[in-house]
């Protein structure tokens, strides 16, 4: 099963994204929580926190500067950009990245 949230700005969508994915993951379902917001903060609605969330957002951020290698398979995605939540969700920041042909496979 595929969810996807979206909507204007304000509306909710991070809380609602976040109580989804731990609602679906406390059922026994495995869930993978992909934050694409331009200001990514689905970790904190999660219960990761500021700093942890902070933290996968300056490594896309090292990625975007040429500071970190591109990752070529999803399980390297999710082990760069990614960490775990409670209820076992697994969340990863795959927000915008701004540099021009980033040379990704």
């Amino acid at each position: 099963m595929k969810i996807a949230v979206a909507g204007k700005g304000g509306s909710g969508k991070t809380t609602i994204s976040g109580t989804i994915a731990r609602s679906l993951a406390r059922k026994g379902h495995p869930v993978l929580a992909l934050d694409c917001d331009t200001n990514p903060m689905l970790g904190v609605s999660l219960g990761v926190g500021p700093e942890e969330t902070d933290l996968l957002v300056a490594a896309r951020q090292a990625l975007d500067a040429g500071d970190l290698e591109h990752e070529t398979s999803p399980d390297g995605i999710i082990e760069t950009f990614g960490t775990s939540a409670p209820d076992e969700v697994r969340l990863v920041v795959v927000s915008r990245i701004d540099r021009a042909n980033p040379g990704c496979p």
